[in-house]
């Protein structure tokens, strides 16, 4: 059973990972990083492993694309699963691609009713190759679609009940989507269903004044801490990590950081306590 804080594993923290004693419960790693034939990335994958349990991530599953999935994808998606045996495995509520061309980025969808079918019948169909749930994380957007039915904290919530899925909550991207969009952050943390928190995302991002960009390349903003100790107030404690995708610092600097996330996750863990008597 994976608990406690965790690290997005990236080629420059190998070495400093791979001794003992560090202050990392557990490593998520980018799942299309580590589905290749062979190499270095597959033996320090090993080395690691034998060191932290891990969870897998993943970028490329386009769950709510119209391209039929990619069995070959899906397949190599299962044998890093027999080879990592992780927690959980993750991915995007989102879009990659079209016409079999990979555009690299998690674009957002429209959360009507007939996307809801959709995307709950695909996951439905990677569930079942993977014999497990399949973890959905909320992405960050900037723009919204005219034709939306249900609010994204919604959407998120019928997924769950109609395909057994469970969230990854980015909490980053919530207090993202919330500023550029004018929802209250605190109102969707609120609507989603608590049994399926399974992880939390913690990251930087870049604001541009009147929007925000999730660039994963700067420290955690102070808001998304506070956002974040309410979140754990709301859930109890839940598997925290940081991502950091550019501008990497030292190891160090990342310990450091989680463990301002450690306290933010004690103080409101107590204050949860407190109310409960």
């Amino acid at each position: 059973m994976i608990s406690g804080f965790g690290l997005g594993l990236r080629t420059d923290h190998y070495s400093d990972l791979d001794r003992d004693g560090v202050a990392v419960d557990w490593l998520e790693i980018i799942s299309e990083n580590y589905m290749v034939a062979g190499g270095r990335p597959l033996d320090w994958l090993d080395r690691l492993r034998a060191r932290y349990p891990m969870v897998m991530h993943g970028v490329s599953l386009s769950i709510g694309g119209t391209d039929p999935l990619d069995d070959a994808y899906l397949d190599d998606l299962v044998a890093l699963a027999r080879r990592v045996e992780p927690g959980w495995i993750s991915d995007h509520l989102c879009w990659t691609g079209i016409d079999g061309t990979n555009l690299h980025d998690l674009l957002p969808l429209p959360y009507t009713d007939p996307v809801l079918a959709h995307v709950a019948g695909r996951i439905g169909q990677v569930q079942d190759r993977l014999k497990r749930p399949l973890v959905i994380e909320n992405v960050s957007s900037y723009v919204r679609f005219a034709d939306a039915g249900l609010s994204e904290a919604q959407f998120l919530r019928e997924l769950v009940a109609r395909s057994g899925c469970e969230l990854l909550l980015d909490v980053n991207n919530v207090h993202v989507s919330a500023f550029n969009h004018g929802f209250d952050a605190l109102d969707f943390i609120d609507t989603l269903p608590a049994a399926a928190i399974r992880q939390i995302h913690l990251a930087g991002h870049s604001h541009m004044g009147d929007y925000i960009v999730d660039t994963h390349d700067a420290p955690i903003a102070a808001e998304v801490f506070d956002l974040y100790a309410a979140t754990i107030a709301r859930f109890g404690a839940v598997p925290t990590m940081i991502e950091r995708d550019d501008h990497i610092p030292p190891l160090a600097d990342l310990l450091d950081e989680l463990a301002v996330a450690r306290r933010h996750a004690a103080t409101a863990l107590a204050t949860r306590a407190e109310a409960a008597e």
